[in-house]
């Protein structure tokens, strides 16, 4: 979602320059610096950028340079001259110095007027196309930036594949190694001929079936190919996030069944992986 985009043309009247930025977010989030003589085009302005963004805290500045001599406020010149004339008139009366009429008058009530710039269709058509332009620029930052953590994507995911193998591998002697384990402890604890052997392999079995991954190692695969699979379709930041925390809840449970150093080590290579993921995916649409 982070990017940005500028784009600078040049018109017969005018120079427009517009910088668009854009943040991890949630929503849509934008923020305009616009003239307010455009004030009514934001609307439409939002809409537009709703659909070509969707996603992000944005936000976009336009400037404007004119080239053409604009006069900020209006003289009411027949107004000024009648208070003029009247305050020189009172000056002349009560034996008072003229210099400063000038000033006196300009701050006289309705002698200025700011009047606001009515827009102009022709302008706003110049504008837009320079924040199309930016926006385009923007979406092609945010692109370029999508390729870079797609490849950063599959190079975890495929750590992550390639340690669920190896603890596919592990888990093959792991079951049995256990067995072994619990039977060595048990005869030196009691002794070989005070070992009930049914009994033993019944609260074995009880044992061993809570030590079980095989639903975790294919539920995890299937997460992983999903994963993949969403990488492709549009607008699937959001759904990546939640399959990164499935990812997550299958990781967490064989770590807690695994019960074996080799596979521990795998689980938290598989964690550290899926942390940076999750990162990613809060920088994807």
């Amino acid at each position: 979602m982070t990017g940005f985009g500028k784009a600078t043309k040049e018109f017969e009247n005018k120079m427009v320059s517009v910088e668009i930025r854009s943040l991890n977010s949630k929503n849509l989030d934008l923020n305009l610096r616009l003239s307010s003589t455009y004030r009514d085009k934001e609307h439409e302005l939002k809409s537009e950028l709703n659909k070509l963004l969707e996603r992000g805290k944005v936000d976009l500045s336009v400037y404007i340079e004119s080239k053409v001599a604009e006069t900020p406020v209006e003289i009411n010149i027949p107004l000024a001259k009648s208070y003029h004339a009247k305050l020189k008139e009172l000056a002349k009366e009560l034996n008072e110095p003229e210099n400063n009429l000038f000033s006196h008058v300009l701050k006289m009530p309705d002698v200025l007027k700011s009047e606001r710039k009515e827009p102009n269709e022709e302008d706003w058509k110049d504008i837009y196309s320079v924040i199309l332009e930016a926006t385009k620029a923007l979406i092609a930052f945010r692109s370029d930036e999508g390729k870079s953590i797609e490849k950063d994507f599959m190079d975890r995911i495929g750590i992550i594949s390639s340690s669920l193998e190896n603890i596919k591998k592990h888990d093959a002697s792991r079951i049995q190694n256990i067995k072994d384990r619990i039977h060595k402890n048990l005869e030196e604890v009691v002794g070989s001929e005070k070992v009930d052997k049914n009994r033993f392999e019944q609260e074995l079995i009880y044992y061993i079936e809570k030590l079980d991954i095989n639903e975790e190692k294919v539920r995890l695969q299937t997460h992983l190919d999903y994963f993949i699979k969403t990488m492709k379709e549009p607008a699937g930041g959001r759904k990546l996030n939640f399959i990164g925390q499935e990812i997550g809840r299958e990781i967490n449970t064989i770590g807690s069944k695994a019960n074996d150093a080799e596979m521990q080590k795998l689980v938290v290579l598989m964690k550290d992986e899926l942390e940076k993921i999750k990162e990613q995916t809060n920088n994807v649409l």
